[in-house]
């Protein structure tokens, strides 16, 4: 059997909806929607040994994923990337078990492509093939190569300062590209009056079902890889969050199984210091956060003022003891080098922002010496060279 998905569930009042038809947030109040699974036949019918002889790509874990046919899959080889002991960067903080999870090495060289291959994929098998996203850069890139890859039309609205990467990435794929003034907001703004207009489905971050399944799977491989076992920590370079949402959903799937041993890692979210409404929000005990004025950060994907999933991003932070920090632009740059030449990983500032973040909570006490902490590298420093090019 392929996918056990049941249906599709309300993150927010509850309410349950069917996973056969087109569906973007809760009809209901508008919020979050996650799809659901029918666990207990799934804990009954697998052993989670098979996974073991799967070819290693996220879709090794197919059951806990939302398309129903394999034929409708839509891949570029996306997940299966390697979780490398940091031995250098740990003996310098201290650290008996400090990993890096290297999502640079990734389709389209980022963690974007896990998402948007899931979201792709389930829509192609409900009929979509036209579709549009706003971006501050890797997941524009992704949704072109992957609609390139299915056959499909992607429109991508990026703010114009996006990385020229990036936009020749979306371009050369055949995305129709439009660049907008001013931040990602701005260009979700844009991307929903076109969606409208030319009847695009709309794949913004968490304003459908299906990304955070892909980026669940980085979570699923994190418990894989570390044989069964959470890890104590994850540091997660945070924008739009989708990824701490959706591997704070599969940890607890995975707890419901009977699949994996330990109890939930904590989440830290590292922002940037010019745009950190989830720090503020957390530190100020909200559920919420308050838009982010003018939000700049040489990290384009931290460069996100006002995350539509702000509350569940929150919520994971509370719910695992964790806790939010911003780092530095400069001190962001600095670690992308860094951790290159002690480790050989080319991270995005994004990436790097993690290692800033673990040093300070190094420094405060907050980590246990001898636990696993993972350092969430989520994208490669290739499409980021610019950065670079004062420190040779």
């Amino acid at each position: 059997m392929f996918s056990y998905i049941d249906h599709l569930e309300c993150s927010k009042c509850g309410t349950t909806h069917p996973h056969t038809q087109p569906m973007r947030t809760c009809p209901d109040c508008g919020k979050v929607l996650y799809a659901r699974y029918d666990l207990p036949k799934l804990r009954r019918e697998v052993d989670r040994s098979v996974f073991d002889s799967r070819p290693s790509s996220m879709w090794r874990f197919s059951e806990l994923l939302p398309v129903r046919d394999p034929d409708n899959i839509v891949s570029l080889g996306e997940g299966g990337t390697p979780l490398m002991k940091a031995r250098q960067l740990g003996k310098a903080l201290g650290l008996k078990s400090l990993y890096i999870k290297d999502e640079g090495l990734n389709p389209t060289l980022s963690f974007k492509a896990r998402g948007i291959s899931a979201a792709v994929s389930v829509a192609g098998e409900l009929g979509l093939k036209k579709f549009s996203m706003p971006s501050a850069g890797n997941a524009a890139g992704a949704l072109a190569a992957y609609a390139a890859r299915g056959g499909m039309e992607a429109h991508v609205f990026m703010p114009r300062d996006a990385p020229f990467s990036n936009r020749a990435e979306s371009t050369s794929m055949g995305a129709h590209l439009t660049l907008v003034e001013g931040t990602i907001s701005d260009a979700g703004r844009v991307s929903k009056g076109v969606a409208q207009e030319k009847g695009l489905f709309d794949l913004s971050t968490l304003q459908e079902p299906y990304r955070a399944e892909g980026k669940k799977t980085m979570g699923l491989e994190l418990a894989m890889q570390l044989g069964w076992r959470m890890p104590g920590a994850i540091v997660y370079p945070t924008g739009g969050g989708t990824g701490i949402v959706g591997m704070w959903k599969g940890f607890y799937e995975l707890l419901e199984l009977g699949w994996v041993e330990g109890v939930l890692p904590r989440f830290i979210a590292v922002q940037a210091e010019g745009c950190q409404p989830i720090v503020k929000a957390f530190h100020e005990g909200a559920d919420h956060c308050e838009p982010w004025p003018n939000a700049r950060t040489v990290g384009d994907g931290l460069r996100v003022p006002g995350p539509f999933a702000d509350y569940i991003v929150l919520n994971a932070l509370r719910d695992t003891g964790g806790t939010a920090l911003a780092v530095s632009d400069d001190d962001m740059v600095s670690a992308m080098m860094e951790m290159a030449r002690a480790e050989g990983v080319f991270a995005c500032p994004e990436g790097a922002a993690t290692l800033v973040g673990l040093k300070r909570l190094v420094r405060d006490g907050l980590v246990d010496p001898d636990e696993s902490i993972i350092l969430l590298n989520t994208g490669s420093a290739y499409k980021y060279l610019d950065l670079l090019r004062d420190r040779e």
